[in-house]
């Protein structure tokens, strides 16, 4: 496997917005861009990886607000919590900044500038919603009322929850204020606007978009906007790139009071991280002595970012527009994955089908478990990818353990025991299987930069699968007992360690960490693609065998699904302090039924949970799954009235779909005063009598 001329690299993730936690689509990202950048350098190539908290926007100054904190200040304890969960699953970046720091200011109001004197910035007098008691004008989500279609109310300012139908804020019926409840006003405002429009742009964004920048699907996407309509006239139309005060962002150049729209200035974000890593030293630590200006200068520095679906059309069009005509270098590729969904479902906290990324963690799960099954779903298409809770045991029990550390732990004990910690000589069969290993390395790095995990890992275990049928072809275990054959238990047990150590090679991007630990065991230098083809060879010694993996414990992952408690309050003698008061309106959406029990079952794999079957009145049976386990056995259950929220969501589990919730009363603190008590209407009550 020749070595590849070195390359220079920048690469980001998408900014996430500075108002909450990682979520699981966050990290999903992070992993595979991680994955990309850990190979990049096993090959030899430098790389700058960077992200930013996207720090402006209506959003961030109303959440400010409300917590009574200065959007900055707001920004910074959102930044604070970023660094558990990178650090918990190997997210390697090397610098991560802010888009409100100095460096973004400074680059977005002069690429505004660039843009200006390329004739592609106009001003327009524009009329929009304006609410009179907050004094501000009102982005669309910030606009309420009903959908001009179908009527529904309470839908927001630009499309309709339960029609969806698409439409402009001054189209809803009965507009109001989601910060005041105020009717707004129409007021006119001079905004300033990105002429997208223009033939310039047009020209250009064809002839970007079809240089390999973007997959062949995501071309399908996009082009649509670049293509011109029946009657000749251009679909992407200008962009209002402008916010007036009150507004958490940018000033724009010689016009006060006028901020940039958060888009303009969140993907500049990219290259002032890329500058507060320079100017903070942290290029000079991979081996870059020159300025950031000139580097990103530099037509030889390829230009990589990873993002989501949902946010093609800022990246694939506006993006690089903005760096074109701002006499800037554009990427030379974005890379688009598509959404997360937990057993086929999107992710919902009220539905309980979210995964917790820090909750995965806490939980003490190995994250190494979490990237490999990612990037086991993961190609270089825009596609979904499904987590499914037993899916992702039996792949990293069967992989990783069955397949993979399997390997070293048959063999190394032997070469700790019998040969001093020494490898031997290969013979002539074995020196063929690590032989069929190196020479799927070319194969295993195009899929890596491809960004192809899933085929990476379906031939790196088949791969394993070959060495796993050496293994019980020659029988070390037999051939330890018997005499004679000490030599020929040597170059087994040595082939093995070998072989082992190659496909450590070919996992590392994706198990940082457990490398790490095999390059202490078998004491090597950091492993890369390049020295693969040297073998360890006879005579070197390696530590003994310390256990690498665990197998996936299935009570974690049920841990893992289970809905967080709702908040408590502060513990009385008597349970719990009494919840924040709500309205008659509140209490009337909740559907409380009287429900029979007809069928109660123990549930497999669960020590909590038991399966309930309700008759609620509606001319058919309910399956509800209810912790309530530890205080009932199912045969003193059937039969018996009980009360169920029916018109709760179904709720997707590991087990099946719960159709309900059973109300159950229990101590707040549960330490002290144990046991959980279903409710039981008096006798009379009849299923599907609505309690009221």
């Amino acid at each position: 496997m020749s070595q590849p001329a070195r390359r220079q690299l920048f690469v980001t993730t998408a900014l996430p917005y500075a108002n909450g936690n990682f979520h699981i689509g966050h990290i999903m990202e992070y992993i595979q861009a991680d994955i990309w950048v850990r190979f990049q350098r096993m090959q030899g190539h430098q790389v700058h990886f960077v992200c930013a908290d996207d720090a402006h926007g209506a959003p961030i100054m109303i959440a400010a607000e409300k917590a009574g904190k200065t959007p900055q200040q707001f920004v910074a304890d959102i930044a604070t919590g970023r660094k558990p969960y990178l650090d918990g699953f190997h997210i390697c970046f090397d610098n991560w900044h802010s888009t409100d720091g100095p460096e973004n200011h400074a680059l977005a109001q002069q690429v505004y500038l660039d843009l200006q004197q390329a004739g592609l910035i106009e001003t327009r007098t524009i009329e929009q919603f304006y609410d009179p008691q907050k004094a501000m004008f009102l982005p669309d989500r910030f606009i309420k009322g009903e959908c001009p279609k179908c009527g529904a109310k309470d839908q927001y300012g630009d499309n309709c929850e339960n029609c969806g139908a698409v439409y402009a804020p001054t189209e809803l019926r009965n507009p109001y204020s989601a910060l005041s409840g105020a009717a707004p006003v129409l007021k006119t405002s001079e905004h300033f606007f990105f002429r997208l429009s223009d033939p310039r742009c047009l020209e250009f964004l064809s002839r970007w978009t079809t240089s390999g920048a973007v997959q062949p699907e995501v071309l399908n996407k996009i082009s649509e906007w670049i293509e011109p309509d029946a009657e000749g006239r251009p679909k992407l139309g200008d962009w209002d790139i402008s916010r007036d005060a009150p507004y958490f962002g940018i000033e724009i150049p010689n016009a006060p009071g006028k901020y940039f729209y958060v888009w303009l200035d969140a993907p500049i974000g990219y290259l002032a991280s890329l500058k507060n890593h320079f100017d903070t030293g942290g290029a000079r630590t991979l081996g870059e002595n020159r300025s950031f200006e000139d580097f990103i200068a530099d037509t030889g520095v390829e230009q990589y970012h990873f993002i989501g679906k949902d946010i093609i059309t800022f990246h694939t069009l506006f993006w690089p527009a903005m760096l074109y005509f701002s006499g800037r270098k554009v990427p030379k590729a974005i890379f688009v994955h598509g959404f997360l969904t937990v057993s086929g479902e999107k992710m919902s906290k009220s539905r309980g089908t979210g995964l917790d990324p820090l909750k995965y963690l806490d939980l003490g799960m190995n994250p190494e478990w979490l990237r490999y099954y990612l990037a086991a779903k993961l190609n270089g298409r825009n596609e979904d990818v499904d987590f499914n809770p037993e899916d992702f045991q039996a792949r990293v029990n069967a992989d990783l353990v069955g397949k993979f550390v399997n390997i070293a732990a048959r063999a190394a004990s032997f070469i700790a025991k019998r040969f001093a910690g020494q490898l031997g000589a290969v013979s002539t069969d074995g020196a063929a299987l690590l032989s069929h290993l190196q020479g799927a390395l070319e194969s295993i790095a195009q899929h890596y930069e491809q960004r192809d995990t899933a085929r990476v890992l379906r031939e790196v275990m088949l791969l394993a699968d070959r060495v796993n049928e050496y293994v019980d072809a020659n029988k070390p275990w037999e051939l330890a007992k018997q005499e004679g054959q000490e030599q020929r238990l040597h170059d087994v047990c040595s082939t093995c360690i070998e072989a082992f150590r190659l496909l450590t090679v070919m996992l590392k991007p994706v198990l940082p960490r457990m490398a790490q630990q095999v390059e202490a065991f078998l004491q090597v230098q950091a492993l890369d693609f390049g020295q693969a083809r040297q073998l360890l060879g006879a005579g070197h010694a390696i530590l003994a065998y310390q256990h690498l993996l665990q197998r996936v414990d299935p009570q974690m992952l049920e841990t893992l699904f289970e809905p967080a408690p709702a908040p408590v309050a502060e513990v009385l003698p008597g349970g719990e302090a009494v919840a924040p008061v709500i309205g008659i309106d509140d209490f009337a959406k909740i559907d409380l039924r009287i429900a029979q029990i007809v069928e109660c079952q123990a549930v497999d794999g669960s020590t909590k949970l038991l399966r309930l079957g309700l008759d609620v009145g509606d001319g058919r049976i309910r399956q509800v799954f209810s912790g309530i386990a530890s205080m009932y056995k199912p045969d003193d259950l059937v039969g018996k009235l009980t009360v169920v929220v029916a018109n709760l969501a179904p709720r997707k589990m590991k087990f099946g779909v719960s159709e309900g919730m059973v109300l159950a009363a229990s101590h707040a603190d549960e330490k002290t005063q144990p046991g959980i008590y279903i409710l039981q209407p008096w006798p009379g009550a009849q299923p599907g009598m609505r309690i009221h």
